[in-house]
């Protein structure tokens, strides 16, 4: 016993175990880039500063928050509120994840730089004249542990300071020639023998087709589409974030890979008029492909960002595009179907997310359970007869889709003017929110869960576990003629679904897609059993045991008062008791005073919570043929 107990001590007080013992995790570093919103965005040599010091330090970000969250920026605003402390605040409170947490601020982008510079290999330098290299670096600079930097011999450039400083970081790879030419451009695509398309943009990206994605080098589960150094050219187009650069710490840490291609077949990309007709479309459908290939068709690859329609390949403000913003959106999401793929959408307006790698790391619970209404509530609230029959008389039944949240960006943007917004929990409020934004701000969906009323009720948004248009998983496919997608998609669904309990697809824009015929519903059927919400589906119809609503109006008049007047007009032209409305951005005071409206003008108008509103439009069409075969009009 004596020889354990001496042993015992020995150990513990060795200066090894002292050493282990005492030992701190290394700080948090806080960088706070705030200073780069208050350049002129008139001066080029600003708008450089701005592009270069954010692209720099959202690659050094992704490359070392990888494993552990290890540094994080302020930087987004949303009037006036510092959306990144917002966040940071929230979670530094007694008893939070980051609850005394140590922390270290530096002051400069070089002083952040060197801190971490065992944690990088070097620079990957793109072109300042060919704009697709910026994007490329962002890919390379996931894959090989570099910072993006552009190419500027300028003496107060970036570049100059990370090669020409104390900091003298190498150049492991070049997006331009070594005399400062444009590596692309040529008759011949460098590296990989093939013949130029005539377009630089086009051929950088098949360049890096060739030398990462076909081997193998990228994490083709994720991809991002972001608009590249061409912002530049026209800064002023939308908000001072919208850049999107913030966006590329969390691609950056996934090994994604990055594009910004026009989706549109028909016509030019607006941002390469020399091209030739549809050249963007056939580089995009490549990229996909490759994707596609890699994950073996059995993955769904996860793209962050939106058309950049207030830039490019629109008509938008004489862009010169041919083609709307709405129609451009839909036409990607039409694409990107049709290769196992889906969007978080990070639109403009509220596109700009920061410290999506560093939030990752947050900690969910294994799931969170809601509660579903039974038939008994259902009975004991005088909507059913004691045997079971629908009770509703002359009511009006409606239900509001609270949205549109599938985008990462914009629960971050929201939550502090509109989820904090006093008057929640008022009335029934059906949040759609897409259950796959966990990946990158799970904090927002956890805060949302533990914070939230009974009257609050979460359904999944547009279209599922991410946005794509699902007609485009079904066989045959259009664009890609690749086998059927819908079981990747449903067991994609499936897991999340299953974490945050939801059974409702609350929005399915089918857009130029074709709709859902019977193994699309069916495919939602495995996880959405509870009812959906197509576009392109009969007014109503009951498939097997789920229940399906065509989608009816946007309601999105600021005046409370005139938007119920919309309201009661569509009710009146509509030959069913149950109606669905969807609203884009309304704070939960909006919904108040639509709903007291109401009640003043028809007080016939009931809205539901969303258990409530499911299961008795489950039980009309079950006591009603014509309304469950999708014969009513």
């Amino acid at each position: 016993m004596k020889s354990h107990l001496l042993l015992t001590l020995i150990i513990f007080f060795s200066p090894a175990f002292m050493f282990a013992k005492t030992i701190k995790e290394k700080p948090i570093v806080i960088f706070d880039m705030r200073y780069l919103l208050e350049k002129d965005y008139s001066d080029q040599n600003q708008v450089k500063q701005v592009w270069d010091e954010l692209h720099a330090v959202s690659t050094l970000q992704g490359i070392v928050n990888r494993v552990k969250p290890r540094l994080y920026i302020k930087y987004v605003n949303e009037n006036n509120i510092c959306i990144d402390e917002y966040w940071w605040n929230k979670y530094r409170k007694p008893g939070k994840w980051l609850y005394n947490k140590d922390t270290l601020e530096l002051k400069s982008i070089e002083d952040v730089i060197y801190y971490f510079i065992n944690d990088i290999n070097g620079l990957v330098v793109y072109d300042p004249n060919v704009a697709a290299t910026s994007n490329l670096a962002s890919s390379i600079a996931g894959i090989e542990n570099l910072i993006a930097v552009r190419y500027d011999a300028a003496p107060n450039s970036l570049y100059n300071k990370l090669t020409n400083s104390n900091i003298k970081l190498k150049v492991k790879v070049s997006l331009l020639n070594n005399d400062g030419s444009s590596k692309f451009g040529s008759e011949i695509i460098p590296d990989i023998n093939k013949k130029s398309t005539g377009s630089a943009k086009n051929d950088a990206y098949l360049w890096f087709n060739e030398m990462y994605l076909k081997k193998g080098k990228c994490n083709t589960k994720y991809a991002a589409y972001y608009i590249d150094q061409k912002w530049m050219d026209n800064p002023n187009a939308s908000t001072k974030n919208h850049h999107t650069l913030t966006n590329h710490d969390f691609f950056v840490s996934k090994k994604a890979f990055f594009f910004d291609l026009s989706p549109w077949e028909d016509e030019k990309a607006t941002d390469d008029p020399g091209q030739i007709k549809g050249e963007d479309f056939r580089t995009l459908t490549t990229l996909l492909l490759s994707a596609y290939n890699n994950n073996k068709g059995k993955e769904m690859c996860y793209i962050g960002g939106f058309p950049a329609w207030a830039f490019k390949y629109t008509d938008w403000n004489n862009i010169g595009g041919n083609h709307e913003p709405v129609a451009t959106e839909w036409e990607f999401s039409k694409i990107i179907g049709a290769y196992n793929a889906f969007k978080d959408a990070d639109a403009i307006g509220l596109g700009a997310l920061a410290n999506s790698s560093f939030w990752m790391h947050f900690p969910l619970k294994e799931k969170y359970p809601q509660k579903w209404i039974t038939e008994e509530q259902l009975k004991q609230k005088g909507y059913l007869t004691k045997d079971g029959k629908l009770n509703i008389g002359n009511k009006k039944l409606i239900i509001f889709y609270v949205g549109d949240y599938d985008s990462s960006s914009w629960i971050a943007h929201t939550t502090h003017s509109i989820w904090d917004d006093t008057n929640r929990g008022l009335i029934p409020m059906m949040w759609a929110i897409s259950p796959v934004l966990e990946e990158r701000m799970p904090m927002v969906m956890d805060n949302y869960r533990e914070t939230a009323t009974e009257n609050d009720y979460f359904v999944a948004a547009d279209n599922g576990a991410g946005y794509l248009n699902p007609g485009m998983l079904q066989n045959p496919r259009p664009i890609s003629g690749l086998p059927s997608g819908l079981d990747v998609w449903k067991n994609h669904c499936k897991k999340y679904y299953d974490r945050w309990d939801l059974s409702i697809t609350g929005f399915i824009i089918d857009g130029n897609a074709p709709g859902l015929d019977n193994e699309g519903l069916e495919c939602y059927r495995s996880f959405s059993k509870n009812g959906i919400i197509p576009q392109k589906s009969p007014l109503t119809l009951l498939y097997k045991d789920m229940p399906v609503m065509r989608s009816d109006y946007d309601i999105t008049d600021s005046d409370p008062c005139k938007a119920a007047d919309l309201i009661i007009e569509r009710i009146s032209s509509r030959n069913i008791p149950f109606h669905w409305f969807r609203n884009i951005l309304k704070t939960p005071t909006w919904y108040k005073e639509v709903v007291e409206c109401l009640k003043t003008k028809d007080p016939n108008i009931i809205l539901l919570d969303a258990p409530t509103f499911f299961s008795l439009y489950k039980i009309y069409l079950q006591e009603n043929n014509d309304a469950a075969n999708g014969l009513i009009e």
